[in-house]
C-alpha cells in the first residue's frame, strides 16, 4: 500500500510539475484530471500508465501518429439527458456525434496499430465502439447543429410549404412598395424591418392612406412602419407554420433524446477515455521537453539514476540558456543511506530533491529524465523533511516541528521506505541535537530502511563511515576557488570549508584565528583532514578526466592508424601480384623473342614448335586449376587495382593543373626604351633600331622599311651602347 503525505508532495513541489503537465492537454477535463494526478496504489496501473505515456512519446517519431482526440465536454447535456421525458437542443446531438466519431476513428486506429501502442490498445478495449448513435444523430442534425429538412416527412412538407409562403410575403410586398412608392407616399429609405418583418416607410402625413397594419413609428415620428395589408395576411400564415414547425421540431428532438438516453453509459465512458488519452499525450509532451523516458522497473530493493536532471530546474535553466548539472546516484541493499555533507550552495538539497521528485513522478505514471540504464524500485513509503519548517499556525519553533515530525517517520519507517531529510538535526544545540539526530539515523538504519540525508554534524558523518551498509558523500568543489561544481562524490564526506569560506569573504585573519581558538583543536584538525582530503579529490577528479579524455583521443588516433596500416598492407600485396604478373609476362616475351631468333636464323619448325610447346608446359605447371568463382575474385581485384592506379593518375593530373593555374608567370619591369635601342613587336620575331620617339609612338627602322608603333607594343631586345 503506497502511502506519500501532502507534505511530501509539497516538500518536492511536484505540484509545479503538474501544473506544467496540465498546460500541455487540449481540454479542461484533461486538464482537471492532470492536477489530480497522486501515486498509484497499484502496481500493474502504474506499469500501464508508465507504458501507455513512453508509447505516446514514441508516436512523435513514428509515421503513425495517433489521430486528433478533442473534444468539447458533454457533462451537462449527459446530466440533463438523464432527465427522464428531457430533450436537448439539436447544437447539444452535434457535440454529442463529434464526441462519438473522435472515439471511434481513435479505437478502430488503435486496433489496426495495436502492435505499436499494444497499452493503448489494451485501454480502448474497455471502451465499446458504437456506430450506431452517430448514424441516428447525423440522419437529423446538420454539421452545423441544425435540425435537417428531412429528419421526418411532416417536417418536410412544413418548411417546404414555409418556403413558398415566403415567396408570396416577398412578392405582395414588393408589389405594395412599388405602388405605394408611386403615389409618393413613402419615405426615401423606402422600406425597414420591424420585428423580423419588412415593413414600408410611409411618410406620417399618408399613414390613413396605406391599408396594413401599424408596427411602429421612427424616433422623431416623421415615418411610420406599416406591413402592407396584402402581406399580413400571409405573415400570419407564416406564423402558423412556424409554430407547427417548432412543435415538429420539438417532437424531433424528444425522439432522438429517447434514441440517445440508453447510450449515456456509452457516453462517459467515451468522455473518460477522450479525457485520459488526453493526459497521456500531455504527459508525452512534457516527457520530450524534459528528456524523460521509463527506466527499469526492479523487484530488488535498490535506486539507481544515472545521469539524474531535477526537471524543474532544468526547464528553467533551459528557458534562460543557463547549464544543468546531472547527479549519478545509487542506493542499494548494502548501500542503504547516504550522508551527504559539504558547505552550503554547492547541491546537496537540489541533489535531494532530485532523487525525491524523480522517483516521486515515476511513482505517480510520469517519465523521468534519467539515462535509460537506470533503475529503481518502487518503495511503499516516501517520506521527507526538506526547508525550513517552523509552523505559525501552530505555534512551533523549526526544531519542535521536525521533532514532530521525526516521529511521524519513526512510526512509519519501514524496509521499504525512502526518507530524504535536509540539514538533519538543526533547530537545536550542535552537540544535543547532534546526539538525537544519530540516535535517530541509527533507528532508520536498523529498519533497513533507504535515504539519503544532508547534514553539517561530524558525528553523522562519522556515524555513516562506522556503518558497514551507509556511506559519506560530497559535492565536489574546486580546491581554489571553492566554487561548486555540482558533482556528487561518493565514499567520502565533505568539509563545511567553514574559514575557508570566511577567508574567502574577505574575514580578518585576526578574527579568523580567535575563532578557531575558541572550539576544541581536534575539530579544527579534522574538519582541516576533511578539506584537504575533498580538495586532494577534486584535484584527482579533474585529473581523472584529462586522463580520459586523453585516453579516448589516444584509442581513436590507434583505430586510425590499424585502419591505415590495413589499407596500406592491402595495397601493398595487390601491387606486388600486379609486379609478379608484369615480370612473367616480361619474361615469357623474352622467351619468345629467343624462340623467333632461333627461328629466323635456322628456319626449324621442328625444332620451333618443340621450344613454344615446352615453355607452355613450363608455365602451366606453375599455374593452380581455379574455380570459376576465384577467377572471377581475381579478375575484380585487377580490375580494382587498375582502377585505383587510373584514379590516382588523374588525382595526380588535377592537382598538376591546380598548381598551374596558381602559378602566375613573374612579370618583369618594363624597360625604359631610348633612340638606338634594339626593339622588336611583343608579339613579333623581327628586331629593328628605333630612330625616334613622339607622343607614346615611335619610329622603328627594320632596314629594309620603317614602321610607326605605340611604345607600349615594343619590348627591349638590346640597349643602345653609351
Amino acid at each position: 500500500m503506497i502511502s506519500i503525505t501532502q507534505k511530501t508532495l509539497n516538500d518536492l513541489e511536484f505540484n509545479t510539475v503538474l501544473e506544467t503537465v496540465a498546460e500541455g492537454c487540449n481540454t479542461e477535463l484533461g486538464k482537471e484530471k492532470a492536477l489530480q494526478i497522486t501515486p498509484y496504489k497499484n502496481k500493474e496501473l502504474l506499469m500501464q500508465s508508465l507504458k501507455q505515456t513512453s508509447e505516446y512519446v514514441s508516436s512523435f517519431d513514428n509515421n503513425n501518429a495517433l489521430p486528433n482526440h478533442g473534444f468539447e465536454a458533454i457533462n451537462n447535456e449527459l446530466k440533463f439527458l438523464a432527465i427522464e421525458d428531457s430533450y436537448l437542443e439539436a447544437p447539444a446531438f452535434r457535440k454529442i456525434a463529434a464526441l462519438s466519431e473522435t472515439t471511434n476513428t481513435l479505437l478502430k486506429f488503435l486496433e489496426k496499430f495495436n502492435e505499436y501502442y499494444p497499452n493503448l490498445y489494451k485501454r480502448s478495449t474497455t471502451v465499446e465502439y458504437a456506430k450506431e448513435l452517430v448514424k441516428s444523430i447525423e440522419q437529423v442534425v446538420d454539421k452545423f447543429g441544425e435540425i435537417k429538412d428531412d429528419a421526418s416527412p411532416e417536417l418536410q412538407a412544413i418548411r417546404r410549404s414555409m418556403n413558398e409562403v415566403k415567396v408570396r410575403i416577398n412578392q405582395s410586398f414588393t408589389s405594395a412598395l412599388s405602388h405605394y412608392n408611386g403615389l409618393g407616399y413613402l419615405d426615401d429609405i423606402k422600406e425597414s424591418v420591424v420585428e423580423n418583418r419588412r415593413v414600408l416607410a410611409v411618410l406620417a402625413m399618408y399613414r390613413r392612406k396605406v391599408k396594413g397594419s401599424i408596427l411602429g413609428s421612427s424616433k422623431t415620428g416623421s415615418i411610420t412602419y406599416i406591413e402592407p395589408e396584402t402581406t399580413l395576411r400571409y405573415s400570419r400564415e407564416l406564423s402558423n407554420y412556424e409554430y407547427e414547425e417548432k412543435e415538429e421540431v420539438k417532437k424531433i428532438l424528444l425522439q432522438l433524446s429517447a434514441i440517445t438516453r440508453p447510450y449515456i453509459p456509452v457516453l462517459q465512458e467515451y468522455q473518460e477515455f477522450l479525457t485520459d488519452v488526453d493526459v497521456i499525450a500531455s504527459k508525452a509532451k512534457y516527457a520530450r521537453r524534459i528528456n524523460g523516458l521509463l527506466p527499469n522497473i526492479t523487484e530488488e530493493k535498490k535506486l539507481f539514476f544515472r545521469d539524474a536532471f531535477h526537471p524543474i530546474l532544468y526547464l528553467n535553466n533551459k528557458q534562460k540558456k543557463e547549464p544543468t548539472y546531472p547527479q549519478t546516484i545509487e542506493l542499494r541493499q548494502d548501500n542503504r543511506i547516504i550522508v551527504i555533507s559539504g558547505p552550503n550552495a554547492g547541491g546537496k538539497s537540489i541533489t535531494l530533491k532530485t532523487i525525491g521528485l524523480l522517483q516521486l513522478m515515476l511513482q505517480c505514471g510520469l517519465l523521468i529524465p534519467v539515462h535509460e540504464r537506470s533503475e529503481t524500485f518502487l518503495f511503499d513509503r516516501i517520506m521527507t523533511d526538506i526547508g525550513d519548517n517552523q509552523s505559525i499556525e501552530n505555534h512551533l519553533s523549526t526544531y519542535s516541528y521536525r521533532l514532530k515530525n521525526m516521529n511521524y517517520f519513526l512510526k512509519k519507517c519501514n524496509a521499504k521506505t525512502l526518507f530524504l531529510i535536509d540539514e538533519f538535526g538543526t533547530g537545536s544545540d550542535p552537540e544535543l541535537g547532534g546526539a538525537l539526530a544519530e540516535t535517530f539515523l541509527e533507528e532508520f538504519y536498523n529498519r533497513e530502511a533507504f535515504g539519503i540525508i544532508t547534514t553539517h554534524y561530524s558525528n553523522l558523518k562519522m556515524l555513516a563511515n562506522e556503518l558497514p551498509y551507509a556511506t559519506n558523500a560530497n559535492m565536489l568543489f574546486d580546491e581554489r576557488s571553492l566554487e561548486p561544481m555540482y558533482k556528487l562524490i561518493l565514499g567520502q564526506a565533505g568539509s563545511s570549508f567553514t574559514f575557508e569560506v570566511a577567508q574567502k569573504n574577505g574575514i580578518p585573519y585576526g578574527l579568523i584565528n580567535r575563532a578557531k581558538k575558541k572550539i576544541e583543536k581536534g575539530k579544527v584538525r579534522f574538519d582541516k583532514t576533511i578539506a584537504t582530503l575533498q580538495k586532494e579529490r577534486s584535484k584527482l577528479e579533474k585529473t581523472s578526466l584529462n586522463l580520459k579524455e586523453e585516453e579516448i583521443k589516444a584509442r581513436e588516433e590507434s583505430k586510425k592508424m590499424e585502419s591505415i596500416n590495413s589499407k596500406i598492407q592491402q595495397k601493398l600485396e595487390s601491387y606486388q601480384e600486379l609486379y609478379d604478373a608484369n615480370q612473367r609476362l616480361i619474361y615469357m616475351g623474352q622467351k619468345l623473342d629467343d624462340i623467333s631468333e632461333k627461328y629466323f636464323n635456322n628456319k626449324n619448325k621442328k625444332e620451333l614448335i618443340g621450344e613454344f610447346l615446352k615453355m607452355v608446359e613450363i608455365e602451366n605447371s606453375k599455374r593452380k586449376k581455379l574455380t570459376v568463382k576465384q577467377k572471377k575474385v581475381k579478375q575484380v581485384q585487377q580490375q580494382k587495382i587498375v582502377a585505383e592506379v587510373k584514379e590516382k593518375v588523374e588525382v595526380i593530373r588535377e592537382v598538376k593543373k591546380e598548381r598551374k593555374k596558381k602559378e602566375k608567370p613573374i612579370e618583369k619591369p618594363k624597360a625604359i626604351l631610348k633612340v638606338g635601342d634594339r626593339v622588336r613587336m611583343i608579339d613579333g620575331k623581327a628586331v629593328g633600331t628605333l630612330d625616334s620617339i613622339e607622343r607614346n609612338k615611335a619610329t622603328v627602322n627594320y632596314g629594309i622599311f620603317t614602321s610607326k608603333v605605340g611604345i607600349d607594343a615594343l619590348e627591349l631586345v638590346e640597349a643602345v651602347k653609351k
